[in-house]
């Protein structure tokens, strides 16, 4: 099933599910500059859907526990994932690593919410608050012709089931206080699914004088904000339209 690029192996595993895609405002996409790709998350078929949907390989960000589970680590590593890291070191070696892939243009892939919605499931249409840590990076990171690029993943038709208990997760991520409840660890396949580009947003030299001065926090804040907002209008004029 899998072959030698994260976007051939993307393909392949949808394929092999069989599920349906419906790709929106593809003109949106950026072309010949590195790229932040942002997404609203509940299921471990969103990075595929965001390779195959957008035509591109892309180093996503996923959870510390994902790189501990023998089967895991083998499918995130076919799909160029990387985990983060515990969280005393997650901030900064997300940062570096992510730093690093930006400047020799490849694509790195955030899921802001983090790992709230694949654990607490919700609603399709719904997006949670965005972790800002992609703002930090996107304005750090010293790379011409950066673009952050918002996409919402409209599940139109989806089965969730049951896994392995959330308690039996703490053996990989002691740290996760996701993992303390009782319960089992949802899965939702996706069956038919809109993948829907937003417009990109573009770091100016303007941004980066302001994160360097007394308004970063509120130029960060409008960053996250704005790219979230742009995920939130995507998905209601999926599920309304």
């Amino acid at each position: 099933m899998f072959f030698n690029s994260p976007l051939q192996n993307s393909r392949s595993l949808l394929a092999a599910m069989g599920t349906q895609m419906f790709i929106y405002h593809e003109d949106r996409i950026p072309t010949d500059s590195a790229v932040v790709v942002v997404s609203n998350h509940r299921s471990f078929m969103d990075a595929p859907l965001l390779m195959a949907g957008l035509g591109h390989s892309i180093r996503i960000a996923c959870h510390h526990y994902m790189g501990q589970v023998p089967v895991m680590q083998e499918i995130i590593k076919q799909l160029g994932c990387f985990p983060l890291e515990k969280p005393e070191y997650r901030q900064q070696a997300f940062l570096q690593q992510a730093t690093r892939l930006l400047t020799t243009h490849q694509w790195v892939g955030v899921f802001p919410e983090g790992a709230q919605p694949m654990v607490q499931l919700t609603k399709p249409h719904e997006v949670g608050r965005f972790q800002r840590g992609f703002a930090h990076l996107a304005l750090r990171a010293p790379v011409k012709d950066l673009a952050i690029l918002p996409v919402a993943i409209a599940s139109l038709e989806e089965t969730v089931n049951s896994t392995v208990p959330l308690r039996l997760l703490r053996l990989f991520d002691p740290s996760e206080p996701l993992f303390e409840q009782p319960g089992r660890h949802p899965m939702v396949l996706h069956h038919r699914v809109s993948v829907l580009v937003g417009h990109p947003y573009w770091i100016t030299p303007k941004h980066r004088e302001q994160y360097q001065g007394k308004q970063a926090k509120k130029v960060v804040a409008h960053v996250a904000d704005t790219c979230r907002d742009e995920i939130a209008k995507l998905l209601h004029q999926s599920f309304s339209g």
